[in-house]
């Protein structure tokens, strides 16, 4: 229940943010029968990539309505060759140069051609991967989208539904070892993004497993450092560390702990130290915990690019696509 009741809250404020979200792989038919559920329910506007007969005669074979989509062919664009030339630009000045062929016929991709639509601002966010693979999702991303001034990681997190509560995990899906700058980095882009789809004021916990000092061991340093450089990077959030689960959570608990602490006992937003940890915990909260976990949702680009599972429903990417509308 606390998950259906997210996901229609989520929804709803994605009604009211009027977004228009890509949907680059066409050719699969779940992304067509989202795309007519995104429109019917006034999610978000959105624009689906490919040959428009195919996209049309699949639609048909499937009952689907795709009026109010928008349908645009990449190899017919007007825009592929601005794009293409944007493309190459960019690759050139990064000091990667390809030919300009070689950039056209990148963007002629439906999801690199997805992306650059989001960087020029035709579209507020991306959802793919339900066929393409998340290297090529992730590489579109970073080469198109590109990271914001001073952010040096692109992570993710997961919004873990309990019954009375709702929690932001991350890193649990993308980086193997993140050092004290990308842990920092990850802490402050979860806390956004929780405050963006919960409404709520994130309480971020950097957990480890010593309390304030009651342990010694450089993994704890380097939960220390990236506490310390997430405070003067963001000293308007409250980001506190390192804690232990338990210390972050339990009311009693953290008060004993770390005394005087804004966050212990009540963090909604839980950073672990890498990505052993974080699969770990996910996963025991999901499976023995009874959360319902939604995600992974990537963050840390300039505009909301996601990557769905090759498994996912046509539930999961309208959910998807509704998030990128309010992180957007």
């Amino acid at each position: 229940m606390a998950e259906i009741e997210l996901i229609n809250q989520i929804r709803q404020k994605a009604i009211q943010k009027k977004k228009t979200i890509v949907l680059p792989e066409s050719h699969d038919d779940r992304v067509l029968q989202a795309a007519e559920v995104l429109v019917k329910e006034k999610i978000a506007s959105v624009i689906t990539l490919g040959n428009e007969d195919k996209i049309r005669e699949d639609a048909k074979r499937l009952g689907v309505s795709l009026q109010g989509v928008r349908i645009i062919d990449p190899e017919k664009s007007e825009k592929l060759s601005e794009f293409a030339n944007i493309f190459y630009n960019m690759r050139k000045q990064r000091g990667k140069e390809i030919p300009i062929e070689k950039a056209r016929d990148t963007i002629k991709r439906d999801i690199f051609f997805g992306a650059m639509m989001v960087k020029e601002g035709l579209a507020d966010g991306s959802v793919s991967g339900s066929t393409a693979t998340t290297a090529d999702v992730m590489r579109a991303s970073i080469m198109v989208v590109g990271m914001p001034q001073g952010v040096s990681i692109v992570s993710s997190f997961f919004l873990m539904a309990f019954p009375d509560k709702v929690y932001s995990f991350a890193d649990c899906a993308v980086n193997p070892n993140p050092n004290a700058q990308q842990l920092a980095d990850i802490a402050i882009s979860t806390a956004e993004n929780h405050k963006k789809i919960t409404g709520e004021e994130p309480y971020v916990a950097m957990l480890s497993f010593s309390t304030k000092g009651s342990a010694d061991h450089e993994l704890v340093d380097k939960v220390r450092e990236a506490t310390k450089i997430a405070q003067e990077k963001r000293p308007d959030l409250n980001i506190d560390g390192e804690l232990q689960f338990d210390a972050a959570i339990v009311s009693g608990i953290g008060q004993k702990k770390a005394p005087g602490s804004k966050v212990a006992g009540r963090a909604n937003v839980l950073v672990f130290p890498d990505l052993q940890a974080g699969n770990i915990g996910y996963k025991i909260a999901q499976r023995l915990g009874g959360a319902e976990a939604m995600g992974p949702i990537s963050q840390g680009l300039q505009k909301p690019f996601f990557d769905l599972s090759r498994g996912c429903s046509v539930n999961d990417i309208v959910n998807t696509a509704s998030i990128a509308c309010l992180m957007a």
